[in-house]
């Protein structure tokens, strides 16, 4: 499993986007419809092979038959840093060696990205959603290399959680990357990331 990327999500798409933006000084780039969820996002590449995902609900899409990815179903309030995305060339294999609950194989596609992500039935991670969401791509670009450069890097990516060391030994022997940490505290993400303008601290 390699970091792949990173959500924050919003009641609108519009109030996720104006968060990163305002929280980073850059600007994001349109993405497009996800039919299996209903959902819509905006994207910001990132260095090192990663990107930033602003999502939400998308008003005009139909009701999907199963829940929503990222507990989008019941987000309220601020948009914020919601959740982390793994990439694994193993979707089915990797499923089996973590936590029960970490969902199952969903086919979603946008435009001419095709991919596996790993989904719960009810739209929630383990660890109350903290545990990292699974990405196999099966389209042969990756979507880091067609977005604009941002000047932007992920320097940290703080992982709170009362049981962090749970969740820290679940994911070993399948993960491990030094940007990423686990605290003990109360559940939240937080990204310090390097942007043209300095150290940005977004949550």
């Amino acid at each position: 499993m390699l970091l792949d990327h990173i959500a924050i999500s919003g009641e609108t798409l519009a109030s996720a986007v104006d968060a990163v933006e305002t929280a980073l000084g850059v600007s994001m780039q349109p993405g497009g419809q996800h039919d299996v969820f209903g959902t819509h996002n905006a994207l910001l590449g990132l260095e090192d092979g990663l990107y930033l995902e602003a999502i939400a609900i998308d008003p005009g899409a139909a009701q999907p038959t199963r829940a929503r990815c990222f507990d989008l179903d019941h987000f309220s309030g601020p948009a914020r840093l919601t959740n982390w995305i793994c990439r694994t060339d193993d979707m089915v294999g990797t499923l089996a060696r973590l936590p029960e609950g970490a969902g199952e194989p969903v086919a979603l596609k946008r435009g001419d990205f095709r991919w596996l992500m790993s989904s719960p039935a009810n739209g929630v991670q383990p660890f109350d959603d903290l545990h990292p969401t699974l990405i196999q791509w099966q389209s042969p670009v990756h979507p880091s290399t067609v977005l604009t450069p941002s000047g932007c890097a992920l320097q940290r990516l703080v992982v709170s959680h009362p049981e962090a060391a749970a969740l820290r030994s679940a994911l070993a022997g399948e993960f491990s990357d030094p940007r990423v940490v686990f605290e003990p505290g109360s559940i939240a993400l937080m990204a310090e990331v390097k942007t043209p303008h300095g150290l940005r601290v977004f949550r």
